[in-house]
């Protein structure tokens, strides 16, 4: 039986929004994805290609989706500092909001996707285990200011909201810049090819801290729990896979999975040592069939070099969701493992 619900998934190529539309189908939800890029449409997903910075595009885009009951926002623009990410980031959570609601009457939930910059994770060391209860940090932070936006967008509406934090997001998608699994999948196999040992390539401290992830399955789970869970209504919760690790303990296993030995970690960054590797991954792309489309190219050096410069604790507590009602968590390692078989199953990596 088609479930009436009708979803559209703002970000709908990325990381996030990609497993959010599996999940959302295999339920029987109708879903409309919007992306700059759009996408050939499938059994129970239709794509609309529109620039969510432009309100006009965005408000044409979205006139004739007249039934929406759902809004699941995972879009993201990047820019060059923290100040600069917030007024784009706002612009369009505004401009998908306001022309969904001027014309979906039977729209019921609004979920914002966020993350632990809401806690300051990204400005250095910060209280950790975080919880949705923390106090607040001083701006810029577009997280926050989304929210408070939704905040002040619902009263005295019938749609309610929820914001959803995970951690640094395993998943499979190609051209997203935010993918640490396939960066790390990549570098090994640079490693390998070279005849080198893998080693860790941040911080010292990093190697030592406390690190937690989130499963982009699990994820969309959670997504999908909190958007029809009355309990949940607008609320956060933090969305993390339930362990903590090391990448002292965890690095030797994905190097152990790539069959390479460890060397003590060396500080570098991987967006400038990467930057010459363009030709030995073409010669690797044709000596394994590997598919064609530039994973080398679309790999986001920038963000992995941010992760592994974590010299502090990052995870936070998800409790306040399992006592709502969300019990699920998956194992890192054998997250990590998963993801790149995905990779290798679809010849992305050696």
């Amino acid at each position: 039986m088609r479930n009436p619900k009708v979803a559209l998934v703002a970000g709908a190529n990325g990381v996030i929004g990609g497993r959010l539309i599996e999940e959302l189908v295999s339920q029987g939800w109708r879903v409309i994805g919007l992306s700059r890029r759009g996408g050939a449409p499938r059994p129970g997903v239709d794509y609309l290609a529109v620039d969510l910075l432009d309100a006009d595009a965005t408000r044409a885009a979205l006139r004739p989706l007249t039934d929406i009951t759902h809004i699941f926002y995972a879009a993201y623009q990047d820019a060059p500092d923290w100040a600069g990410l917030v007024a784009p980031n706002l612009a369009m959570l505004q401009n998908v909001v306001q022309g969904a609601e001027a014309v979906a009457a039977r729209l019921e939930h609004i979920s914002l996707m966020q993350g632990y910059k809401v806690y300051g994770a990204h400005l250095g060391p910060f209280k950790t285990p975080a919880r949705e209860s923390d106090a607040g940090h001083m701006p810029p932070e577009f997280n926050v200011d989304q929210q408070q936006y939704l905040e002040r967008r619902q009263k005295d509406k019938t749609w309610s909201w929820s914001a959803i934090r995970p951690s640094v997001v395993g998943g499979f998608s190609l051209g997203n810049p935010m993918n640490l699994a396939l960066s790390i999948a990549i570098y090994a196999s640079v490693s390998q090819a070279l005849g080198l040992p893998l080693r860790f390539p941040g911080k010292p401290g990093a190697y030592q801290a406390l690190l937690e992830m989130t499963d982009a399955g699990l994820l969309a789970r959670a997504t999908l729990w909190a958007a029809t869970e009355p309990r949940a209504a607008n609320q956060a919760f933090n969305i993390n896979n339930g362990d903590l690790f090391r990448w002292n303990e965890m690095w030797p296993k994905i190097a152990d999975y790539f069959g390479l030995a460890v060397a003590p970690p060396l500080p570098m960054a991987l967006a400038d040592i990467m930057g010459d590797k363009t030709e030995l991954w073409r010669s690797l792309t044709q000596r394994h069939g590997l598919a064609a489309g530039g994973a080398m190219a679309a790999t986001g050096w920038r963000f992995a070099d941010f992760v592994f410069s974590w010299d502090y604790d990052m995870f936070a507590d998800g409790g306040k969701a399992r006592r709502c009602g969300f019990h699920e968590f998956i194992d890192t390692e054998k997250m990590f493992f998963s993801l790149f078989d995905q990779f290798r199953r679809r010849k992305i990596i050696p």
